[in-house]
């Protein structure tokens, strides 16, 4: 082979090798560039998401630093309870109840009038957790918002009126009308002297729904996990397999525990219109 031949040969693997060079150089760089763009993209759904989250988070907080506000009257651990009745009764019924609950909803129509009759006789004191395992469950904000109504009507002194009337106009559980402040407020209209400016401002602006949320927490951390869950001076007695709780036998159960001690201090309760 001649020098001649030879050099056209080396100068054509040499053309070959840069060409396969430039080729491997321009395939590495679009790898990079793909994989440039799809940390970019999945930068870029991850800030997404996280204002999704952050809004939805505004969405349910008080307040944007999450304060915690407490009724009026409230006590208890961390003020997480509300009290209706005498200060001083002698038995204590303990009730953590959701207000979209249809089976707390169940309770209240065969216990309220017992409740109230024990309450205004001054043998018995209601306290009651406000619990939202049913926005959990189902989505919404009908429990929040709820309790965080009736939170304000504390404020007003009358939880009680207001309580009542929202177990009388529960809705499906499906459907969350008590997610809508408006809803709420016209609700309120049926308490006489409740609807008021401050009252309005305190269910608009959401008050004390870090509260609720903080007593949703406890009722977690309590170890009870179904509402309505009711005690009786500490003990279980509503919805345990042991017995089935009647208005007569609440009646008896509090004879019992309070024979030979004094009934409470009442005073007036409001009632609903």
């Amino acid at each position: 082979m001649s020098e001649k031949n030879r050099e056209a040969k080396r100068s054509a693997r040499e053309a070959l090798q840069e060409q396969r060079a430039k080729e491997k150089a321009r395939a590495k760089r679009k790898r990079t560039f793909v994989v440039a763009g799809g940390v970019v993209a999945v930068l870029a759904i991850a800030a997404v998401v996280g204002v999704l989250v952050a809004d939805h988070q505004d969405s349910n907080d008080s307040s944007p630093s999450g304060a915690v506000a407490a009724p009026a009257g409230a006590t208890g651990k961390d003020n997480l309870v509300i009290p209706v009745g005498a200060a001083n009764a002698p038995s204590v019924l303990t009730i953590y109840e959701d207000f979209r609950c249809p089976a707390c909803d169940q309770f209240e129509k065969q216990f309220t009038p017992t409740i109230h009759s024990l309450e205004d006789s001054g043998q018995m004191r209601t306290e009651y957790h406000l619990v939202t395992l049913i926005d959990g469950n189902l989505g919404g904000s009908g429990s929040l918002k709820a309790a965080n109504a009736a939170a304000c009507a504390q404020d007003a002194g009358k939880f009680r009126a207001f309580h009542d009337v929202l177990y009388t106009n529960q809705p499906d559980e499906q459907t969350d009308s008590f997610g809508d402040n408006n809803n709420l407020l016209t609700l309120a209209g049926k308490v006489s002297g409740l609807k008021t400016p401050t009252f309005t401002a305190c269910v608009n602006n959401g008050t004390h729904q870090g509260w609720v949320k903080k007593s949703n927490t406890a009722f977690g951390d309590s170890g009870f996990n179904s509402t309505p869950t009711i005690l009786l001076n500490g003990k279980t007695v509503y919805g345990s397999s042991t017995a089935t709780l009647t208005p007569d036998s609440l009646k008896q159960m509090v004879a019992t525990a309070n024979k030979g001690k004094q009934p409470g201090t009442v005073t007036a309760t409001p009632q609903s219109s």
